[in-house]
């Protein structure tokens, strides 16, 4: 219980209302409103930006500060010292795997990567003009109807089985959604590669040429997914919360959360960075843009500068920075009109008053989007690359959700429409 307390006066009321104030590990007080529905009384809070829907212990940010960490490990260090797999297997049990156990788990996710070959049948069924998101999430819901009779989702062990393979399986079936747009036959996943090296294997192998994928690339791939697998309470991980609390299958769960990422205000960041370079489309006209940017006046936004939920800078970037470099080295796409845009624009953020006052610095949207574009990822797959490294995290807060005592969601509402009303006649 807590010693903190609040109290809500409301009009026409002589007592007030005592509400408990609870204090997490870390971050603002939370005033636990949940007695308000007794007395006839609804908080109004519109994306519930002021609203804590639950209690976790997965990730924590602080905006204002520019921390990110998952159990406690700040992202800088996880980006530096672990990898993807191993961040899953931390979002997951809360603990680093030692690495017998880490070894364990990777082999597991590799045997799990294969998907049921009707799921080829089941793209067929896509226009090849299908978007990839479209694709990504029909294909994620229908494997539900693959892992369905031997899931139990109050079984601890079984969740943890539908988490591993969910992991596996998503970057063969991002992998599947591209192949299916250009034309190619399907590549199987290899073994013998780790998950990134494996994930561009299957996006730009094919069955013409032995497999070979640069260390550099799969090394970054698996930064861009280690540096998207949580974000704390957001949108799409909200949505995975709210359709697991209904008690569904948990591949509708993370199917639900691909169809709230794909909007252009949540997943799509990235590709807005690729399109607003597009707009500048010369060197020449970067001081042109800057200027629209600074006037309050124009609807011209800089794309991939600063971060609503980030304040100072977003840690991520910090990170993915170096490697963007490293990429355009190994690629020598140093001289790419688009790529070079986006350096100067960098360029300029980093140093010009304007945009340090603002705190309009680089984001982590920005560096993915000159990454992957470099790699020969088009944009249509940006955001399925984001759901990729976004699962993990998906799936852990599924899975503590379910792990705890919850209720189903069921947000209130303000009711403004007409009031009860006789039928004419």
């Amino acid at each position: 219980m807590s010693d903190k307390k609040a109290q809500l006066t409301i009009d026409g009321k002589a007592d007030p209302i005592d509400l408990p104030v609870y204090s997490g590990s870390s971050g603002p007080d939370v005033v636990d409103v949940r007695s308000l529905v007794s007395q006839g009384v609804f908080t109004y809070d519109p994306g519930f930006v002021s609203t804590a829907s639950c209690d976790s212990e997965i990730t924590f940010i602080d905006g204002g500060a520019g921390v990110l960490l998952h159990r406690g490990y700040p992202i800088e260090q996880l980006a530096e010292k672990s990898d993807f797999l191993e961040t899953c297997y931390l979002l997951l049990h809360g603990e680093l795997p030692s690495p017998e156990v880490n070894d364990e788990f990777v082999n597991t996710i590799r045997y799990h990567t294969m998907v049921d070959e009707a799921i080829h049948q089941f793209f067929r069924g896509f226009p090849r003009t299908a978007h990839p998101m479209a694709m990504l999430c029909g294909v994620v819901g229908a494997l539900s109807a693959f892992y369905h009779d031997d899931l139990d989702i109050d079984n601890p062990d079984h969740r943890l089985r539908a988490a591993y393979r969910v992991i596996a399986k998503m970057p063969t079936l991002a992998a599947m959604c591209y192949k299916h747009g250009v034309g190619q036959p399907f590549m199987y996943p290899q073994n013998e590669m780790g998950l990134a090296e494996n994930f561009l294997h299957m996006m730009f192998g094919t069955p013409c040429e032995p497999p070979k994928v640069s260390p550099v690339l799969a090394k970054a791939m698996d930064t861009l997914f280690l540096l998207h697998a949580d974000h704390e309470q957001n949108a799409s991980t909200s949505t995975v919360r709210l359709a697991g609390s209904t008690g569904t299958n948990p591949y509708a769960c993370i199917a639900s959360g691909i169809a709230a990422l794909w909007g252009p205000a949540h997943g799509g960041a990235n590709e807005a960075v690729l399109e607003m370079l597009h707009e500048i489309g010369d060197e020449s006209r970067i001081e042109e843009f800057i200027k629209r940017a600074k006037d309050k006046d124009d609807p011209f936004r800089l794309m991939g500068f600063g971060h609503r939920v980030y304040k100072n800078y977003d840690p991520r970037a910090t990170v993915i920075r170096g490697i963007c470099d490293e990429v355009l080295e190994e690629l020598g796409a140093e001289n790419d009109p688009l790529l070079r845009i986006a350096k100067k624009l960098e360029k300029i953020a980093l140093e010009d008053e304007y945009f340090i006052e603002r705190k309009l610095f680089p984001n982590v949207d920005f560096y993915s989007g000159i990454i992957l574009k470099a790699i020969g990822i088009p944009t249509s797959m940006f955001t399925v690359i984001f759901a990729t490294g976004r699962t993990p995290g998906w799936i852990a807060h599924w899975h503590e959700m379910l792990s705890d005592s919850y209720r189903i969601g069921r947000p209130r509402q303000l009711y403004k429409g007409y009031t009860k009303r006789d039928y004419p006649g």
